[in-house]
């Protein structure tokens, strides 16, 4: 079986537009994705434990570091609260589309 290799064209990052992407922890891991997606154009918080030697490095980076359950948290979050916008966004279009409808109906 042949391996396939990903380039940047392959993936849709649009899929990630206004969403907070938490990593927990920045060993060679988690700071290679970090700065990946960062680079990017993703937003990118970081969970680290407190009193974690990777905080001041994350924080010099140009990251905002939070605890591990406050990053999950505030990522979680954040999600929700972009889903409820576009569930009201939608709604009120409805509406609107409903209201023009029985109004060109009448006439």
């Amino acid at each position: 079986m042949a391996n396939r290799i990903f380039y940047q064209e392959d993936c849709n990052l649009g899929l990630l537009d206004g969403k907070t992407i938490a990593i927990i922890g920045y060993g060679s891991q988690g700071h290679a994705h970090a700065l990946n997606l960062k680079e990017s154009g993703c937003n990118v918080i970081i969970g680290l434990y407190e009193g974690s030697r990777s905080w001041k490095r994350a924080e010099e980076q140009g990251f905002e570091v939070y605890t591990s359950a406050e990053a999950a948290k505030k990522a979680e979050e954040e999600a929700a609260a972009k889903k409820a916008a576009e569930e009201e966004a939608l709604r009120k279009a409805a509406e609107e589309a409903a209201k023009k409808q029985q109004n060109d109906d009448a006439e």
